[in-house]
């Protein structure tokens, strides 16, 4: 039997992707108390701390378990690790970052939206910064012509309109659905996440989430954004480390989401353009970064 075909208990688990998450670990943590009035397991799928901060959770909560992934597997192979730890009796499965806070009841939000969209194969919450300002987390797929538009004009002109509709930046904060929804907090129905053998493990970090949205909804599955459900991104503290080097595996992960839709001998041509294209607008931003 496949995992596709199990059947799914209605349990609720959480995995978290560590890696030297710091002292954001135990504020998510302490925050999923009051999201939920539910029981939940966490699993923290650690890519290879090195500050102690998840084995240190684990052995101070009862309901955390530490499950070493065995290397920096990027966030979709570490996530695919913890959901496979999971039992079946597991329908329900929150995957996100270490550095997310839930709001009270937010959880639980998201668990009532399950109920009225019973296509719906992952849910996002509303994502705030620390300074209270709303992150775009419900966006459409990136086409070539939008994904074009948003890399040349994005830093210089960034009212204009290929990347406000991409972003969905003039979208009224509504329960709807979304091309894709930020993988820093989701809500998966595990049938549908096992349906596509969840994350796919080539994207280290980057559209990993672009791509399990993508792909859930060629399976038949929605991507629900969930606005009064709310959580509020701490910050990266991991990738904040390795600026240069997480711009450019931003720019591998957006050629090979798009590189993957346009296969072929005709498209070869778009590739190599998109390809150097990327290349350079990366050297670019890596250049920035440093000053």
């Amino acid at each position: 039997m496949t995992a596709s075909s199990r059947s799914q208990g209605d349990e609720l688990a959480i995995v978290i992707v560590t890696y030297s998450p710091g002292e954001t670990l135990d504020r998510n943590l302490d925050s999923i108390k009051a999201a939920t009035d539910r029981p939940v397991r966490v699993i923290l799928a650690d890519n290879g701390s090195t500050d102690g901060a998840p084995e240190r959770a684990a052995e101070t909560r009862a309901e955390v378990e530490f499950l070493p992934t065995g290397g920096n597997l990027g966030y979709g192979g570490g996530a695919n690790r913890g959901v496979a730890a999971l039992d079946d009796e597991v329908g329900w499965v929150v995957i996100s970052n270490a550095d997310v806070e839930w709001a009270p009841g937010a959880l639980d939000e998201l668990l009532a939206a399950a109920s009225r969209w019973p296509r719906g194969g992952a849910f996002g919450p509303l994502i705030t910064e620390p300074d209270g300002s709303v992150y775009p987390s419900a966006r459409l797929l990136p086409s070539l012509g939008r994904g074009a538009g948003h890399a040349v004009f994005g830093r210089v002109w960034p009212g204009n309109p290929w990347t406000r509709a991409y972003r969905q930046s003039e979208t009224a904060a509504a329960e709807r659905t979304a091309g894709w929804l930020s993988g820093s907090c989701l809500l998966i129905r595990r049938e549908a996440y096992d349906g596509i053998d969840g994350f796919d493990p080539r994207y280290f970090m980057y559209f990993e989430d672009v791509d399990l949205g993508d792909r859930l909804a060629r399976k038949g599955w929605l991507n629900v954004y969930v606005p009064s459900a709310r959580i509020t991104h701490i910050g990266g503290h991991a990738t904040s480390k390795t600026p240069g080097k997480m711009l450019m595996e931003h720019h591998r992960s957006a050629y090979r989401y798009l590189a993957d839709r346009h296969r072929g001998a005709v498209w070869a041509p778009v590739r190599l353009a998109l390809r150097a294209a990327l290349a350079v607008r990366a050297r670019l931003e890596v250049r920035a970064s440093a000053k």
